[in-house]
């Protein structure tokens, strides 16, 4: 019989955020977001800037529910039913802050490329990073605002 469920991990370099049952993830892949259902082919894939959406199941442990991160880079595997998400920046959803969302994304768009810089081109690319970062953590914000944990 097929499992209703997968095992999934949500790791950053300095703690672990979460550990569980899911029903479903909506992972933000550096290309664009891709789901996973229990079963799923395996699949190894670069983390981009985004939220990471997680369906847990109910188990005996206690009920499902949604839950959300904001991921910024790092890797995503899947394999054996088991999904690792290993993320270079990750935050609960629920303690984001629109406030603070705002603010970051009004200095993201204020930074300008340093006149003096050598490679131009790469510092623009960091700058719209950082402003779709900024725009991906408000839109979550907003989101979740008011939701516990």
């Amino acid at each position: 019989m097929a499992a209703k469920s997968f095992t999934c991990r949500v790791v950053t370099p300095s703690k672990k955020l979460f550990e569980g049952e899911l029903e479903y993830a909506s992972v933000p892949a550096w290309d664009g977001l891709f789901g996973v259902l229990p079963n799923r082919a395996p699949i190894l894939a670069r983390l981009g800037v985004g939220p990471l959406e997680l369906r847990v199941a109910d188990t005996d442990k206690g009920k499902g529910g949604d839950r959300g991160f904001f991921i910024r880079g790092g890797f995503v595997k899947m394999a054996a039913n088991e999904l690792t998400v290993l993320a270079e920046q990750a935050v609960e959803a629920e303690r984001l802050v629109e406030q603070e969302a705002r603010a970051e994304l009004a200095e993201a768009e204020a930074r300008k490329v340093p006149e003096g810089a050598t490679d131009r081109m790469g510092e623009q690319a960091k700058l719209t990073e950082d402003v779709r970062a900024a725009r991906a953590k408000l839109a979550m914000a907003e989101r979740y605002r008011g939701k516990a944990i």
